[in-house]
């Protein structure tokens, strides 16, 4: 029984949607003046994750996210850069798609612009000012907070404690400053279309409203975003629209939690922020592969990993060192593939067999009960790890090769919902050492570590990149191994272990005589 912790009650909730098996959902998306940055990526994968677990889960889910494509930044912007709003606007929505395809994250059922809702918009607006709800100050719209007695429900907060957390706009003629704009009139040189106050552009908060009832309808399942949106943002849309239609908005409210910096909330206005496209230039250069559509796959799955091993609701402390801890326990799962693949043995059901459909039964029910718990995915990635340390403790002769089948398709299928697991075992590379001193290893690393520098100013050593056929070395070398221990020159091949050892590679003796190597 799934539950939801539900931003609104300030509670876990059993989930249940309006109509059985069918959930409708609307994330809010980015304002598309400027590259997106990690937090921007984490809300994008906490709701792509919600959505991919309801879908495993059985439902059917429309997911709608949208886009503020008008807004005094990308005003700011084009002013700056001395074009139209349209065109920044269109440069960073597409940049924005091109970031959430390289992380994996599939585009919602339906991905609204402002700017494509503006008689929607103006409807809505109408409605408000005929039901008492807003009032016109020439060609400006506000909306009146004082008429919705229960606003502040969402934030928990008094009508007289909200003031100091709101982006008040400074306008001495509003009745109350609380008051926010539902329309601004046009100003020279600004985006603007026709209404019946004149020519302007919508406010911030009226749009989400305006589309997502559009899409969805007057009152649908689940609203999710930032925290930072609690409040004002996410507060000023269930005023209105609940003062609107006269009925619930959404019903659970989802929230996650902030990417952090030496524990300060990572954001633009601070300064501190890594974008999307920095993290994936840098640990695109892990990769040994020059195919960049593959490093992208493999960068992707070691940041989703890391991003989904905190609770979507807590906080997130970004670090290299985090990073690569994920790209390191990913490296343990894929190499628990490559050896179930590898495996030549092809034995009939055994009492090995048997424990191991027990442990994937297990992990269905660990896997499903961490997720309906508020979508806990450490608890889940916890119970993958379970089934991966209950499969590395079993004898590999004892496995058939359809229990080995059976094991991979378990991890891929949960994995899934993650976007984990995905890529082939044989395109998984892992970590290549960051120097050879052995015998017969050459070396033409510069003499000086590249840097990364991410726009917080913080520098990040990048470790000298490997060459392309040390791969071939090291098979070369258990290579020589294999042919010392036929000779039984047992001394040599003790030595090339160790030499090997010496560089972080494990060498794994067979029963059939054959070895295979590991980092």
């Amino acid at each position: 029984m799934l539950k939801i912790y539900n931003t609104l009650s300030g509670q876990k909730e059993v989930f249940k949607p309006l109509k059985p098996k069918r959930v409708r959902m609307y994330a809010c998306g980015v304002t598309v003046y400027d590259y997106s940055h990690l937090g921007h990526a984490r809300s994008a994968l906490v709701f792509d994750v919600i959505r991919n677990y309801l879908q495993f889960s059985g439902y059917a889910v429309k997911y709608v996210r949208n886009f503020t494509d008008v807004d005094d930044k990308i005003i700011k912007r084009a002013s700056e850069e001395g074009k139209t709003s349209a065109e920044i606007a269109e440069k960073y929505l597409l940049a924005y798609q091109e970031d959430m395809k390289r992380l994996g994250v599939a585009p919602a059922d339906v991905e609204p612009k402002a700017t494509e809702h503006i008689p929607d918009i103006i409807r809505l607006i109408k409605t408000l000012i005929k039901k008492g709800h807003a009032y016109r100050l020439n060609g400006d719209i506000y909306y009146e907070v004082k008429t919705y007695p229960a606003y502040g429900r969402l934030s928990k907060r008094k009508t007289e404690d909200l003031l100091a957390g709101a982006r008040v706009e400074v306008d001495e003629r509003k009745r109350d400053p609380m008051d926010f704009a539902l329309w601004k009139s046009s100003k020279a040189g600004e985006p603007a279309w026709d209404s019946p106050w004149g020519r302007g552009r919508p406010g911030w908060h009226i749009e989400c409203s305006a589309m997502s009832m559009k899409l969805l309808g007057k009152t649908f399942d689940l609203h999710g975003g930032g925290m930072d949106l609690i409040f004002p943002h996410h507060e000023n849309e269930i005023a209105q629209s609940c003062a609107a239609t006269g009925k619930e908005f959404a019903r659970y409210w989802v929230h996650n939690g902030f990417v952090q910096i030496n524990q300060e909330k990572m954001s633009k206005s601070l300064g501190n922020f890594f974008t999307i496209r920095e993290i994936f230039e840098k640990w695109n250069r892990k990769w040994r592969t020059n195919d960049e559509r593959k490093r992208d796959r493999l960068t992707a799955e070691a940041l989703r990993y890391f991003l989904l091993t905190t609770h979507y609701r807590s906080p997130l402390d970004f670090s290299d060192v985090g990073l690569q801890e994920a790209k390191s326990a990913l490296d343990g799962f894929y190499d628990l593939f490559k050896r179930l693949r590898e495996s030549s043995v092809e034995t009939t059901t055994s009492d090995v067999d048997v424990r191991v459909k027990q442990v994937i039964e297990e992990l269905k029910n660990g896997f499903c009960q961490a997720m309906d718990d508020d979508f806990n995915t450490p608890a889940a990635i916890a119970a993958l790890h379970r089934l991966r340390g209950e499969i590395n403790r079993l004898p590999e002769s004892g496995l058939s090769r359809q229990v080995r089948e059976r094991t991979v398709k378990a991890f891929r299928k949960h994995g899934t919902v993650f976007g984990l697991f995905q890529i082939r075992v044989k395109d998984w590379e892992f970590n290549v050492p960051t120097g050879w001193m052995g015998q017969g290893m050459q070396t033409s690393f510069p003499s000086q570590p590249k840097e990364w520098r991410p726009t917080s100013g913080v520098t990040i050593t990048e470790p000298p990149l490997p060459l392309i056929d040390e791969e071939k070395e090291i098979q070369r070398k258990v290579d020589e191994r294999n042919e010392a221990r036929r000779r039984k020159d047992f001394k040599r091949a003790d030595e090339i272990r160790a030499e090997l050892a010496s560089f972080g590679i494990t060498i794994e003796d067979r029963p059939d005589g054959t070895s295979r190597w590991k980092r």
